[in-house]
């Protein structure tokens, strides 16, 4: 099966509306295409628009369950802040098939060692466009991708407009990937 073939869900499955961000649920015998397949989602096209679901409903399209691989990795081993920066490469805007880190929407990470142990972390990031209606979920997907690697237990995400985003943010394989050079 190729990434353009048609889909029709099997079952009734939930779903966020894309760019509105809204949570809703795709009813049985929906058909649509998938579009992109990455950070442990697909986005779906369908007569209805574009929908983004979680990879652990792969099976309702008659597509590969996914775990969130990246995130099982991080669970091994000892804090590493590379592990931060892998884990926030592992998220995807469900437009854009290029990872958040290479899009340039990563302004800074923070690392605080805590006294009693552990670490927090702070990132601070921005989005492609500030009324994004996925922004959430984008922030969401760092939260939960950072907090998976282990001594993290505190993740504070904070959306930042200043400086606003423009593609020269972006790595030149970004660039190059989407064919922007």
């Amino acid at each position: 099966m190729s990434d353009h073939d048609e889909v029709q869900l099997s079952r009734e499955c939930a779903a966020v509306a894309i760019p509105a961000g809204h949570a809703t649920k795709l009813p049985q015998g929906t058909t649509g295409v998938v579009t992109q397949a990455l950070g442990g989602s697909y986005t779906l096209m369908t007569p209805m628009g574009l929908f983004r679901i979680d990879g652990r409903d792969g099976d309702a399209i008659g597509r590969a369950v996914l775990g969130g691989e990246a995130q099982k990795r991080a669970a091994e081993g000892a804090f590493n802040e590379e592990l931060i920066w892998e884990q926030m490469r592992s998220c995807f805007d469900p437009e854009i098939p290029v990872n958040i880190v290479d899009l340039g929407l990563i302004y800074s990470v923070a690392v605080e060692e805590r006294e009693g142990g552990g670490r927090k972390v702070g990132v601070k990031m921005t989005l492609t466009a500030p009324g994004c209606g996925m922004g959430e979920i984008i922030r969401q997907d760092v939260v939960n991708r950072v907090a998976s690697v282990p001594g993290v237990d505190e993740v504070d995400v904070e959306m930042v407009f200043d400086p606003p985003w423009n593609q020269g943010m972006m790595t030149e394989a970004a660039r190059l990937q989407l064919g922007l050079l």
